[in-house]
């Protein structure tokens, strides 16, 4: 069975709006149909379009009626052993990936050729793209969007969504670097060549505010592209009195001329960022 895109999303959400198509074989071999091409990079859950960023609901409903078919299985890999209902992905040698040991990458997700995964998880339904590093203990959610020449740092927690489906999963563009300890959540979107200093947090709530200027620019949802962003708190009044809140600060822009690979250090050193 191999359907055009339309002819799957539709049947996907038809399938979705009524589960009792789920057991129809020909639902049952479109839901395996996605899986398999969001595994193989032919099918992606969110791409680029006209500088804008669109997301294919029907593909996450594919991913969430995936849960619904597959049973818990046991695999025993070596001297791990796993209990859950997604296989793993394997063959990376062909793939032109390197994995060490114990990093998982559930089937369904995708990795191009260059990618690095240091002990760490990327989850069914996300993209890595080629040169980029997965640090150790770094996790990258379902569905979250990772572009080429990223690194991100020991225990970096980038959020997966998969509902309600349309939701914007996480978007991490080209030549970023996100330092250690970041937690980036909620849809946010890292723009290209972004440098987000350690233990940075970013919801879809945070202010994320430019003090670069005499002027301050407050942004939410997005990180702006080649911005050096820190920690930061604003003071909030509450009943109970004056507190700090946590936001994020951007002290500067990295040049578009910026190394991607070897210069990341120093524009850290220059702001004056921990990594």
């Amino acid at each position: 069975m191999s359907l055009a895109t339309t002819d799957l999303a539709a049947l996907i959400g038809s399938a979705f709006e009524d589960p009792t198509q789920l057991e129809r074989a020909e639902t049952q071999l479109a839901v395996e149909e996605v899986i398999d091409g969001l595994d193989r990079g032919e099918l992606r859950l969110a791409e680029k379009s006209n500088a804008e960023w669109i997301v294919h609901p029907w593909v996450q409903q594919a991913i969430l009626l995936y849960f619904r078919l597959r049973q818990v299985e046991t695999w025993q890999v070596g001297h791990f052993e796993y209990h859950d209902k997604i296989p793993l992905k394997h063959d990376y040698a062909r793939l032109g990936v390197r994995v060490v040991p114990p990093a998982v990458a559930r089937y369904g997700s995708f990795l191009e050729p260059g990618v690095i995964m240091m002990p760490s998880y990327v989850n069914i339904g996300a993209r890595v793209g080629s040169g980029t590093m997965v640090d150790t203990w770094a996790t990258v959610g379902s569905g979250a969007q990772i572009g080429r020449d990223v690194h991100l740092a020991g225990g970096v927690g980038i959020g997966g969504v998969l509902e309600p489906p349309g939701a914007r999963p996480v978007i991490v563009e080209d030549g970023a670097f996100i330092g250690s300890r970041c937690i980036v959540t909620e849809g946010m979107l890292i723009e290209e060549g972004a440098v987000l200093g350690a233990n940075v947090t970013l919801t879809s709530s945070t202010p994320i505010i430019d003090v670069t200027a005499d002027e301050r620019i407050t942004h939410r949802g997005r990180v702006p592209a080649r911005s050096v962003v820190v920690p930061g708190t604003r003071a909030r009044s509450f009943p109970a009195g004056e507190f700090q809140v946590s936001c994020a600060l951007i002290v500067g822009q990295r040049t578009p001329s910026t190394d991607r690979k070897t210069s990341l250090n120093q524009v850290l050193r220059d702001f004056g960022v921990s990594t």
